[in-house]
């Protein structure tokens, strides 16, 4: 036994260490004043500096932004539906096949997702002329469509855990079904709703392979900039950019994490 836990323990740090310490050296180098971004010339911020004056940075930015926005609200929405009528709805024709399409997503490789969608956008763009082209629509629906399977997942999870006898308690009170979803049901599954949103806002952010086959010209994110930058060779201010995106992510990773945490009596 003995040998087995300190087995699984040098393995754990080992994995570990080699996932972490690239991220670790590359944030490190991205305070680096030397141009080379293997040779440590002393600390300096100027990388960020130069970042935040670059138009093709910040205009790519600004679309990744709003894409994942939009995608994460629309997610939001349509991932909440899908749960309740999963969890809700006990037998129901179609239920099964509902299930297995609202998680499919979650095991289909990016790449098979991407091509499906723009083969789809083209036979919809020749039927009914919409959409026109590829851009910022096709990535907002594209991303829509996979992050809408994580917020059903993580709502369908609370709404398994939550005591059902509260909702029925109003009910018999005289409350409507509308008050009693706003009032007790929407409160109570908060933590999974903000969850899901920030998670979808993140998948939606660090996307490249599905936004590379549905976008088009004009609608660039951010993955794409730097993919398209990192091929010609990683410049200093890449490594700042990384950095920016990793806190970002981490932040959105731990208010997730928080909100995901059951209260004491909630629900129950």
């Amino acid at each position: 036994m003995r040998k087995t836990s300190w087995f699984v323990s040098i393995a754990t740090v080992l994995g570990f260490a080699f996932l972490y310490i690239p991220i670790v050296s590359l944030v490190i180098f991205s305070f680096n004043k030397s141009k080379l971004v293997t040779v440590w010339a002393g600390f300096s911020t100027k990388w960020y500096g130069k970042l935040f004056g670059d138009p093709q940075i910040l205009g790519a930015a600004w679309i990744s932004l709003k894409i994942a926005f939009i995608s994460a609200s629309l997610a939001l929405v349509l991932g909440t539906l899908a749960a309740f009528v999963l969890v809700r709805f006990s037998r129901f024709t179609g239920k099964s096949l509902l299930g297995g399409m609202i998680t499919a997503p979650l095991v289909m490789p990016d790449v098979i997702i991407g091509l499906s969608l723009l083969l789809l956008f083209i036979a919809m763009e020749a039927m009914i002329g919409w959409p026109a082209g590829r851009g910022l629509t096709t990535i907002i629906i594209a991303h829509t469509t996979f992050c809408m399977a994580y917020v059903a997942i993580v709502v369908q999870s609370r709404l398994v855990d939550m005591d059902a006898s509260i909702e029925e308690a109003a009910l018999d009170l005289g409350a409507r079904p509308v008050r009693v979803f706003f009032d007790i049901t929407l409160p109570i599954i908060s933590p999974a709703l903000v969850s899901g949103w920030l998670l979808s806002f993140t998948l939606s952010l660090d996307d490249l392979v599905i936004a590379s086959f549905v976008s088009g010209p004009g609608a660039s994110t951010l993955p794409m900039v730097i993919f398209s930058k990192v091929r010609l060779g990683v410049s200093p201010d890449i490594n700042a950019l990384a950095t920016i995106i990793i806190a970002i992510v981490a932040i959105g990773v731990v208010i997730a994490s928080m909100q995901m945490k059951p209260k004491k009596g909630a629900g129950r």
